[in-house]
C-alpha cells in the first residue's frame, strides 16, 4: 500500500462486502460498486450500480400492513464478463475469485488515478496458468461512460479461451438483508438489441416513477483476430461471446466502454440513443483513462489536503469517496446527499440531514455543487410548506428522509435484526432537519459570498422554517416560555416517554436550539436585505410585522431544560432510570445498537438516560464556544465554561455511539474540552468505514457524512475556523496526534488559498488575482489582510 493506493491481497469472502463498497468507482452522475465482474449478486458479491436521484416506489404487505417505499434503483449491471478454457469437448468450469482454480488476487484502488485494478492468477489440475489483469473506471470527465480493461495472458500453455461480455437487466435492489421481505424489482419493459459490430444495448424503465434507462457497451479486441462477437439476447440480458486463441505469454485484451443515460438526464431526446452514440464515438481506452486521470487531477489539487500518516491515508480516501458521490457533475443535477453515497441501497438511497457534515466541507472547494444541493432543497420547499399545512402549521416542514419530489420518505416500519419482529418507526418526528436546511443555507453564503442565492432562495428557506418553528412552539403561561412538543432529537433511541401512548418528546434541547438560532438568524437576514428584495419577499410570502415581532419573541423565550446543572436532552430525560452500562457490555460486548438488544429483551430504550449519538453535544459541533454562549445568552441562560464541560460528561458517559457520526461530533467537541480524549473519538470516526466498526453496515454503503466530517474536522474543527463577516477566523485546537496538516480551499473568489498549520504558526498563501485581500482574524481578535499573491507567516497563541 501507498499513501495513494489500497490494496486487498487474496480472496476473503467474508470481506468481500465491505471491499466491494469501498472499491466503489463513481463521478457524481453514477458509480458502481466494486464487485468482481465474473460474479452475480449472491450471499458474498453485490455488483449495484446507482446513478444520482433515480428512485422508484414500490409497496409491499409486512406484518399484516401494506407499506410503500422509495427506493434509490439499482439499474442495470454493466460489469459482467467471465471467462473459462475451452479447449476440449467438455468446456471448463467459468473462472471467478470463487473458482477452485484460483491461485493468486489482488485488488489495488488507486485514488490518484480513479482506478480500480485486479490481478487474478488460475492454475487447473494440468497446471495450465492464466492471469487476468482488470482495470476498471467510472468516467471522471465524461460522466455518462465507464471502461474496462481485461487482459488474459496464458502463461505456460496455448489454447482457446471463452470470453463473455454481458448486459444484465435482471437485477433487483437486494442488497440490505433487512429489507429483502419487501418488494424490490423496479425495473421493468427490459429490452436488448445490437447497433452494429461490437456493440450491444439495453433499456429499460422503473415500475411506477417511468424513468427510461438507456445503456450501451462497445467492445474491442487487442492482440486477437478481431471478428465480430456471437450475440445472444437472454430474458432482460444481452450477451456478447467470444472465443480467444491465446498463446503462450501473449497477452489478448478486451476493452469493454459503456454508457449509460436517463431520461433525467438535459440535453437528449431519447436515453437508449444517447447511450448507443455515446458509446460508439467514445475514443479507446488509452485516452479515455488519460482523460479521466487528468480530471481527477484538478480535483485532488482543488482538495488538496496534506495529513502525514496512517491518517492522512484515510482522510484521502473519505475525499475520494465524498467526491465520487458529489463531484463538480453534481451541480448540473437535481439531487440531494445521499447518505451512503452512490455506494449501496442502506437508507434505501434517501437524503437525510448528512448534508450538515458534508456542505461545510464542500462550501470551502466546490461551492458550485454546495449551491445545488441546496437548490434541491428550495426546489422541494413548496412540498415541504404543504407538509407544514398538512400538518396545521405554516411555513415549511422539511422531511426526515427525502428521496424524488420532497414528500416524506421515512419508513412507517423497521425491522429490529435481533428480535425478527416489525416495529413502528417514528423518527420522521425529526422536524430539526429544517434547522440544519436553514444552517447550510447560512453556512454556505458566509462561506461563498453569495449573495444572490442568499437574498432570494436561500432566504425564503429560512423564511419558511422560521415560520414553521415560530408556529409549532406553543406558550405555556405557567412556565413563560415557548415550548416544541412531540419531536425527536438527533439521538433517535427516545421515541416516546415510557409507558406513553402517543411517540414524541418534548422540548429537545437540540430541537430548541437550533429552531431559536434559526428565527434570529432569519430576522438578521431580514433586517439586512435591499429594501426592495425586502418588500418582494414580504409580499410574495404575506410576511407581516405581527409575525417578525412573535419570531423576535419566540427566539428569546424558547425553553431550554436543565436538570442537575446541565443541560436536559429533553424535558424530562433526568428522570429516566440509569442503565447498568457495564453489565449490559458484559453480556453483549459490543453495546453500539442498545436500542436493538433492550427491545429484544422485551425492554425499551425509552425507560434510560441512554443516547444513540450526539444530541445535546451537537449543539457543540454547530456552533464555536462564543457563538453557542451568545446564543444561550439570547435564550437566558448563562452558559459558563463549567456547565458546558458538565453537559458533555454527562452526556459522554451515557451514549452508545451506535452511529458513525457519534465519534465525528464527539471528537470536535473534546478537542476543545478535553483534549486528551478527543484522539480516541477521532480515530473511530476515521476508521468508521475501513474498519465497519458498526459491524457490516459499511457493507451497504459507505457512510458519506461521516467521511465528510472527517475532512471537516481537519479542516475547521481543529483550526476552529469560522467564514463570518467575510473574513477567516482561526481559533485553533491541534491534537498532539495531528498538531501539523495543510489544505487548499476556495473563499469567496479566491481560488487554491493554501494554510498549513504548525504548532504556534499559520501559513498562509493566497494565489495571485484582481481580487480583495483576504482577512485572516486571529484568536487574539486581530485581523491581518492577505493580499493576493502574498505568503504570509502568522504566530498563533499556545492553546494549552
Amino acid at each position: 500500500m501507498t499513501d495513494w493506493t489500497w490494496e486487498y491481497e487474496g480472496y476473503a469472502p467474508a470481506k468481500e462486502s465491505l471491499r466491494e463498497t469501498l472499491c466503489t468507482l463513481g463521478n457524481g452522475y453514477f458509480a458502481t460498486r466494486g464487485a468482481a465482474t465474473e460474479c452475480s449478486a449472491d450471499a458474498t458479491h453485490y455488483p449495484g450500480t446507482y446513478a444520482a436521484g433515480c428512485y422508484n416506489r414500490l409497496t409491499s404487505d409486512v406484518a399484516g400492513r401494506t407499506v410503500e417505499n422509495e427506493d434509490m434503483v439499482n439499474l442495470p449491471n454493466w460489469l459482467p464478463l467471465r471467462y473459462r478454457i475451452d479447449d476440449s469437448e467438455t468446456p471448463g468450469a467459468w473462472l471467478g475469485p470463487d473458482s477452485d482454480q484460483l491461485s493468486d488476487h489482488r485488488q489495488t484502488l488507486d485514488l490518484r488515478a480513479g482506478t480500480l485494478e485486479r490481478v487474478t492468477r488460475y492454475e487447473d489440475d494440468d497446471g495450465r496458468r492464466l492471469a487476468v489483469r482488470q482495470t476498471r473506471l467510472v468516467h471522471m470527465a465524461s460522466p455518462h461512460l465507464a471502461a474496462l480493461r481485461t487482459e488474459f495472458t496464458a502463461e505456460n500453455w496455448a489454447g482457446t479461451l471463452d470470453v463473455e461480455a454481458a448486459l444484465d437487466g435482471t437485477v433487483t435492489n437486494a442488497g440490505v438483508a433487512r429489507y429483502r421481505q419487501l418488494a424490490s424489482r423496479h425495473l421493468t419493459h427490459v429490452h436488448t438489441g445490437d447497433a452494429g459490430p461490437g456493440t450491444v444495448w439495453l433499456r429499460c424503465r422503473t415500475r411506477t416513477s417511468d424513468l427510461r434507462v438507456g445503456m450501451a457497451a462497445r467492445t474491442t479486441l487487442t492482440g486477437a483476430e478481431d471478428t465480430a462477437p456471437a450475440v445472444h439476447h437472454d430474458e432482460g440480458r444481452v450477451t456478447q461471446r467470444f472465443r480467444l486463441a491465446l498463446r503462450p505469454g501473449s497477452p489478448v485484451v478486451l476493452d469493454k466502454t459503456v454508457a449509460l443515460h436517463t431520461s433525467r438526464d438535459a440535453a437528449i431526446s431519447d436515453p437508449l440513443n444517447a447511450a448507443v452514440d455515446r458509446a460508439r464515438r467514445a475514443p479507446g481506452f488509452e485516452a479515455l483513462l488519460a482523460s479521466h486521470r487528468a480530471a481527477w487531477r484538478q480535483l485532488w489539487r482543488r482538495a488538496a489536503l496534506e495529513v502525514p500518516g496512517q491518517a492522512g491515508r484515510i482522510l484521502r480516501l473519505h475525499l475520494f469517496h465524498v467526491l465520487q458521490t458529489l463531484s463538480p457533475h453534481t451541480a448540473d443535477l437535481d439531487v440531494g446527499v445521499p447518505a451512503r453515497g452512490l455506494h449501496g441501497e442502506a437508507y434505501r438511497g434517501h437524503i437525510f440531514w448528512d448534508e450538515l457534515f458534508v456542505l461545510p466541507y464542500l462550501n470551502l472547494h466546490f461551492p458550485e455543487v454546495s449551491r445545488a444541493l441546496l437548490t434541491y432543497r428550495h426546489r422541494r420547499l413548496e412540498r415541504a410548506r404543504l407538509t407544514a399545512r398538512d400538518a396545521g402549521c405554516t411555513g415549511a416542514m422539511y422531511p426526515w428522509q427525502s428521496g424524488s419530489d420532497g414528500r416524506e420518505e421515512t419508513q412507517t416500519l423497521h425491522l429490529n435484526p435481533r428480535s425478527g419482529r416489525w416495529l413502528p418507526d417514528h423518527s420522521h418526528l425529526q422536524h430539526h432537519v429544517g434547522s440544519a436546511v436553514a444552517y447550510n443555507v447560512w453556512q454556505y453564503c458566509e462561506a461563498s459570498g453569495d449573495t444572490e442565492f442568499l437574498h432570494t432562495k436561500g432566504a425564503e428557506m429560512l423564511l419558511q422554517t422560521a415560520r414553521f418553528w415560530a408556529c409549532r412552539a406553543a406558550f405555556d403561561p405557567g412556565l413563560g416560555r415557548y415550548r416544541i412538543r412531540g419531536v425527536l432529537g438527533p439521538d433517535e433511541y427516545h421515541d416516546a416517554y415510557p409507558d406513553a401512548a402517543r411517540p414524541g418528546l418534548d422540548d429537545n434541547a437540540y430541537t430548541n436550539v437550533t429552531a431559536a438560532w434559526v428565527l434570529a438568524r432569519t430576522l438578521e437576514l431580514l433586517r439586512d436585505l435591499p429594501e426592495p428584495r425586502r418588500r418582494e419577499l414580504a409580499e410574495r410570502t404575506e410576511l407581516d410585522h405581527g409575525e417578525l415581532e412573535l419570531w423576535e419573541d419566540v427566539s428569546r423565550r424558547l425553553h431550554v431544560p436543565f436538570h442537575q446543572g446541565v443541560i436536559s436532552q429533553f424535558e424530562g430525560f433526568g428522570e429516566l432510570a440509569e442503565l447498568d452500562w457495564e453489565g449490559w457490555r458484559r453480556r453483549y460486548g459490543d453495546i453500539r445498537r442498545l436500542d436493538r438488544i433492550l427491545e429484544a429483551e422485551g425492554d425499551s430504550v425509552n425507560r434510560y438516560q441512554a443516547s444513540k449519538q450526539a444530541d445535546v453535544l451537537m449543539l457543540g459541533y454547530l456552533f464555536s464556544p462564543a457563538e453557542l454562549r451568545a446564543l444561550l445568552g439570547r435564550l437566558g441562560h448563562d452558559l459558563d465554561d463549567g456547565t458546558w464541560r458538565r453537559t458533555v460528561d454527562y452526556y459522554l458517559r451515557r451514549t452508545s455511539h451506535g452511529s458513525t457520526l457519534s465519534g465525528l461530533v464527539h471528537g470536535w467537541v473534546l478537542a476543545r474540552v478535553r483534549r486528551a480524549e478527543a484522539w480516541r473519538f477521532c480515530q473511530e470516526a476515521l476508521e468508521g468505514d475501513i474498519a465497519d466498526v458498526q459491524g457490516g453496515t459499511t457493507g451497504e454503503g459507505v457512510h458519506l457524512g461521516a467521511m465528510a466530517g472527517t475532512l471537516d474536522l481537519v479542516q475547521r474543527g481543529l483550526t476552529g475556523l469560522e467564514t463570518r463577516g467575510g473574513t477567516l477566523r482561526l481559533d485553533p485546537v491541534p491534537l498532539p496526534e495531528l498538531s501539523q496538516y495543510d489544505f487548499t480551499l476556495r473563499y469567496r473568489g479566491h481560488w487554491g488559498v493554501r494554510l498549513r498549520m504548525t504548532p504556534g504558526h499559520l501559513h498562509i498563501a493566497v494565489p495571485g488575482s484582481g481580487s480583495e485581500p483576504i482577512g485572516v482574524e486571529l484568536p487574539d481578535g486581530t485581523v491581518v489582510p492577505v493580499e493576493p499573491g502574498e505568503v504570509r507567516e502568522l504566530p498563533l497563541p499556545d492553546p494549552s
